[in-house]
């Protein structure tokens, strides 16, 4: 029997969205002051909505699309990646912002179909985190700084993989509350969401408690705690999910004790917590689940091979380095070097996979 081994068109969509990490990254290094490819302000001012919408918000809409089954799904992506390289450029801000806002829209769109057909609260879930996102573009149009939108776009991220995690996380589930107390864990970020725009001193904390126990429930909850005694992809997986929910506690820890915490704030509290999410948490959950989902997507293999530890390991040391020196301590050369080996880890990362789907391929083809 033939196997069909043609690229999918969808697989377009993954160049706007590298060029949106690209860019993002080229914006992390002018931030912690080092040498770039490309010096630009316009990029360090959108560099949150690049990565965020650009290129982790597309790879979302995408499987996303993928699952839905339905053709305007792919809207969503589309609509994403292309406002990622207009708000990177000198169009006016409303054709990107407008465009980021209908991807999100398409997305929320994609959920709904996705739960006509389950009727899951998993999907409940991550329509919540989608109209986070649309809301963040939003106010985003309306001239709200990037800095207050971090509870929206944090939220979006953190409720689609909380949501993802609880479709393979009822199996540890029966006979408890786990289920209703997630729904709960939701409602309460949302509404911290909210009131850290209009109320902060209330809103942050209230978002520190949500988050604390969305890591407790993770932690009790996902398999990802039993899969980690495993081998081979199973326990790469589980180590990438649990080395990702430990960050989740610094934000947690920061808008509980500290409240809000800006750009300009000391004690770089500001630059802990979105890397915190950003790369110990989301990052790591996209290494782990890239041998799972890019094969569904691109209809090529990505092989587990060790290798693929080597990236996530350099991802979470020099993150601990820029955090818990640079950032605790104030040492400028730390963030600067934790952040150079940041993206080290995600290009090295892209590096192994791309080997690793090369040889696969090569194998198959021999």
């Amino acid at each position: 029997m033939m196997t069909d081994r043609r690229i999918p068109a969808r697989v377009l969509l993954l160049v706007p969205a590298g060029f949106a990490l690209l860019a993002g990254l080229d914006a992390a290094l002018v931030l912690v002051g080092l040498p770039a490819p490309i010096d630009t302000a316009r990029l360090t001012a959108v560099h949150g909505l690049l990565l965020v919408f650009g290129f982790v918000g597309t790879m979302v809409a995408l499987e996303r699309a993928v699952a839905a089954h339905r053709w305007w799904a792919y809207l969503g992506p589309v609509s994403l990646s292309a406002g990622a390289v207009l708000v990177a450029t000198p169009a006016p801000r409303h054709f990107g912002g407008t465009m980021l806002f209908t991807g999100s829209a398409v997305l929320i769109a994609a959920y709904v179909a996705m739960w006509r057909r389950t009727a899951d609260v998993a999907v409940v879930i991550q329509t919540v985190g989608a109209v986070l996102a649309a809301g963040a573009a939003l106010l985003w149009l309306g001239g709200i700084p990037v800095p207050d939108l971090l509870p929206w776009l944090s939220g979006f991220l953190i409720l689609t993989i909380v949501g993802e995690r609880l479709e393979l996380a009822r199996v540890t589930m029966f006979g408890t509350r786990a289920e209703p107390l997630l729904v709960a864990i939701t409602t309460t970020a949302v509404a911290g969401t909210v009131a850290a725009l209009l109320w902060p001193p209330v809103g942050y904390p209230l978002l520190g408690v949500a988050l604390l126990a969305a890591v407790g429930w993770l932690g009790r909850f996902d398999i990802a705690r039993h899969t980690v005694r495993a081998t081979g992809l199973t326990r790469y997986i589980a180590v990438c999910l649990l080395a990702g929910y430990g960050w989740l506690l610094v934000p947690a820890l920061v808008w509980l004790l500290l409240g809000r915490v800006g750009p300009g704030d000391a004690g770089r509290g500001y630059d802990a917590v979105v890397h915190a999410v950003m790369l110990g948490f989301v990052l790591s959950m996209i290494m782990g689940h890239a041998p799972v989902i890019m094969p569904a997507v691109v209809r090529r293999p990505l092989p587990y091979i060790p290798a693929l530890y080597c990236p996530v390991i350099l991802l979470h040391l020099s993150l601990a380095l820029r955090l818990a020196v640079g950032d605790a301590r104030g040492l400028t050369w730390a963030v600067q070097t934790g952040g150079l080996l940041n993206i080290a880890a995600v290009l090295g990362f892209v590096a192994v996979a791309v080997y690793s789907a090369t040889r696969a391929v090569d194998a198959v083809s021999a």
